[in-house]
């Protein structure tokens, strides 16, 4: 009898076995729901030969941007729950996005499930040469002195850029008017022209511009300093204790695929972010690599999801 009842368990397992070999049995798409070119994209885009070499089936990185990520991301969650089709996460579309739309287009809690995460990139504060501060303290008095003398650039209203601001306002008290632009570029430029005074910008577009003097870089907003910027102290470390807002970037797959498929798809996408070369690449780029499990990165978003609800309740911001 405990032979019949081994066999039988044995039997019983053999469907979710077979299924685990076999995935994948055909092309994986990645979708980025952002234009070509930002960190999303670099990632998915980085990792794409690895993950393919390791399924033994073509990756492919497809861009399908339109209302703010969530165009993609709905694209996604109607999909076949299968594990061939996934998605470039992202803390704007899980995190905040349900929070300023009236309707996404799908269910962030119960149409996707977590693979994993890759990591995040921290916004820097950028204040204009002509704003008569040398670090974060300098500013906040300045900006208590005179209630909104200040006015920020964000690219656009409920990104992380708009936010980071909101919660600095939040956090120490200030008054400051929002300005928002349709994308980084026109954002910084008006920076660059002192039309505005301040702006939290993503790392890798905001450094170049600190390096070289044209925008004072007063502080990052991860709670570790950053390898590309490391005489630039934290929010946390320039007075604004506790902190942290970081545009992160995960991997998700449609409601219902399969655990099998989700185990090997986070199995391989760790690997791929961690193989050396790989990783360089992204973290000369500013991430800074996570690899979480499911379970991890499930718990992350739902987190942050709650985290950067507070901030829009009390900034008021909606999508435009």
């Amino acid at each position: 009898m405990r032979l019949v009842r081994a066999i039988a368990a044995a039997l019983l397992a053999l469907p979710a076995l077979a299924q685990a070999q076999a995935f994948p049995s055909r092309q994986v798409t990645i979708v980025v729901p952002y234009l070509p070119g930002g960190t999303n994209d670099i990632i998915a885009r980085t990792l794409a030969p690895r993950l393919s070499d390791a399924f033994g089936q073509p990756v492919v990185v497809e861009n399908k941007p339109g209302a703010g990520g969530n165009l993609g991301a709905a694209l996604v969650a109607k999909s076949k729950p299968d594990g061939h089709t996934l998605l470039m996460a992202s803390v704007g579309v899980f995190a905040i996005n349900r929070w300023i739309f009236k309707d996404m287009g799908f269910d962030a809690e119960k149409d996707i499930v977590p693979v994993a995460n890759m990591g995040s990139v921290p916004n820097m504060l950028l204040v204009h040469p002509s704003v008569p501060v040398s670090n974060l303290r300098e500013l906040v008095a300045l900006a208590r002195a005179k209630p909104n003398s200040i006015n920020f650039a964000s690219m656009g209203t409920g990104t992380t850029g708009h936010l980071c601001g909101e919660m600095f306002k939040m956090a120490v008290g200030v008054q400051a008017t929002h300005v928002p632009y349709k994308g980084s570029a026109p954002a910084l430029q008006d920076l660059l022209a002192g039309t505005v005074q301040m702006m939290f910008d993503n790392l890798p577009t905001a450094l170049p511009r600190a390096k070289s003097g044209q925008l004072k870089g007063l502080a990052v907003t991860s709670l570790k300093r950053n390898a590309l910027a490391p005489d630039v102290p934290t929010m946390d470390e320039a007075g604004v204790p506790g902190y942290e807002a970081t545009a992160w970037f995960g991997v998700v797959a449609p409601a219902g695929t399969p655990k099998p498929a989700i185990d090997r798809l986070n199995a391989e996408f760790v690997k791929a972010l961690r193989d050396p070369q790989n990783a360089q690449r992204l973290e000369s780029q500013g991430l800074a690599i996570s690899g979480d499990t499911p379970e991890q990165f499930g718990a992350y978003i739902a987190a942050e999801s709650q985290k950067w609800r507070k901030v829009v309740v009390a900034s008021g911001a909606r999508a435009d």
